[in-house]
């Protein structure tokens, strides 16, 4: 497993104007994770809401899940902002205490 941990992220479900992001744009995301880190757990959608600059932004949130290193998490961060074009990501390791077993290891 190395410095693998289980992350979470939270990937917006609208741009900056409240508009809906396409399904082919989240897919192109999902798409650059998985080359990354092998795959992604997608979980229903969460209500976001946080203070910036004195304005409350409130959206819809997706978390996602990932098995990864911290820094390839932090590429997926880099990755995220720009993607989305948004003001701020936030992830967090959910867990070091992994364990990952497949069929034939």
């Amino acid at each position: 497993m190395g410095d693998k941990a289980l992350w979470e992220i939270l990937i917006p479900r609208q741009d900056n104007d409240g508009l809906e992001f396409t399904i082919e744009h989240h897919r192109q995301w999902d798409a650059n994770v998985r080359s990354i880190s092998g795959g992604l757990t997608i979980l229903r959608t969460a209500k976001g809401q946080w203070m910036h600059d004195g304005r409350l932004y409130e959206e819809p949130m997706i978390p996602v899940r990932v098995l990864c290193t911290r820094d390839q998490m932090s590429g997926i961060v880099n990755y995220t902002m720009i993607h989305y074009d948004q003001l701020a990501i936030f992830a967090y390791a959910i867990s070091t205490d992994t364990i990952f077993k497949t069929r034939d290891g």
